[in-house]
Parts: structure tokens; sequence; C-alpha cells
């Protein structure tokens, strides 16, 4: 399958009441989307990280009650998981897509990386353009964006980020529902490819700097 891009009926499919409607939607709509544009882009991110890189798709498996209000696909170094990693992320909300580079509460190693990224502030700030955004926490769509942040500003989420178990570190684009390039599906994937390019050096960042307890 050819990855053709987004179209409303993939947002409308969080628009499907009950878990398991909204899982058989995922499931036949969505992933096999996921899988097309992962599989690509999971060779591109590894030739840029100098890694064997893993393509993992979100399975909601602990979700017995109520349905997922999001999905996303997941590329990291490790092929047994990726929540314990600094990761990239591809994922739908029901008006959006997001792009991100993801350090996310169940990393073992916030402190090293956070304070390493403190260690080289002024150098992330040049790398991270004025369009991107920044979030703390992966399970809600609030986001801030890059334009307005200063160095002083992001030493304070950085230190958020390590001092507070539950804050997460997330950066990259969210793109409206509506936005055309969702629907062209090799512009698409060569944006997101160009993005994680531009975050590669913050993952090679977080990689080191967890390196000495998460080595497999």
């Amino acid at each position: 399958m050819t990855f053709t891009g987004f179209t409303q009926s993939d947002f409308d499919v969080f628009s499907i009441p009950g878990l398991e409607g909204r899982m058989e939607g995922i499931q036949t709509q969505i992933q096999p989307k996921f899988k097309a544009l992962g599989e690509p882009l999971r060779d591109e991110v590894s030739v840029l990280a100098g890694d064997p890189m893993f393509l993992h798709i979100a399975k909601h498996a602990r979700r017995k009650v109520n349905a997922p209000v999001d999905t996303w696909m997941a590329i990291g170094h490790d092929k047994r998981g990726y929540k314990q990693h600094p990761h990239f992320q591809v994922g739908l909300f029901d008006d959006r897509v997001f792009i991100w580079l993801a350090l996310i509460y169940e990393l073992p190693n916030k402190k090293a990386i956070a304070d390493t990224y403190l260690k080289h502030i002024k150098t992330i700030r040049g790398i991270i353009p004025k369009d991107y955004v920044l979030s703390f926490d992966h399970m809600k769509k609030d986001n801030v964006s890059f334009k307005g942040i200063n160095v002083q500003d992001l030493q304070v989420a950085l230190e958020k980020f390590r001092d507070i178990k539950k804050v997460e570190l997330l950066v990259g684009h969210n793109l409206s529902y509506d936005n055309p390039i969702l629907a062209d599906g090799p512009k698409f994937a060569e944006f997101v490819k160009d993005t994680f390019a531009t975050l590669m050096p913050l993952y090679t960042m977080a990689r080191n700097a967890a390196q000495p307890s998460s080595k497999n």
C-alpha cells in the first residue's frame, strides 16, 4: 500500500461511539495508513540516526471501556517498545495531526536528558524553528508556539520537565485537519521526514544522555 495522505474520513473515526466501533475504525482505516507511511519513514530515520529504527503502531490494548481520543505510530531504536525511550511520533486527534519528538512520562532517564538539554540550551533553541510547537502532555492537545519562546522560557520548561514526574516534553508540529498537505501523501511524508531530520540532534542528545541505563 502506498501512503495517500489523511482525509476527513480518518478524523471522523474519532466520532464513532464506543470502544469496539472506534477501535475497528482505527484498525481498518488509520493503521494501514500508518504502516504505509511508517515503513519507508522508519528506513529514512534509521539513516538519519545512524542506527536501526523500528516502527510501532499503537494497539490501545489496555483500553477496556473508554474509546481512544487519539492514535499514533512511533519510531524508535528499541524493537521491544518505545515509551521508555526518546522516540518520534505521528498521530491523529479528531482535529489535527501531530508530529513529535517525544520524551514521555515513562522515560526513566528524564533528569539526565533534561540536564543535557539545559547544558546545551542555546544550541537547542537555535535548532528549533519558530513554527514548531512544544507540549508537556501527549494526552492533551495543548501546545505552545516556539515563536514566543526565548532561552529563559525554554530553561523554565526544561526544569519543569526535569523536576515534575508527570511532565513530558514533545517538540514538533501540529497540523489542522484541513491543512492541504495532509491529503498529499508524498508531500506530507517528506514534511514528516524533514521535521524528524530537524529534531534529530535533540534525539541524539537524549539518546546519549539516557545511554548508561537504557542499553539493550
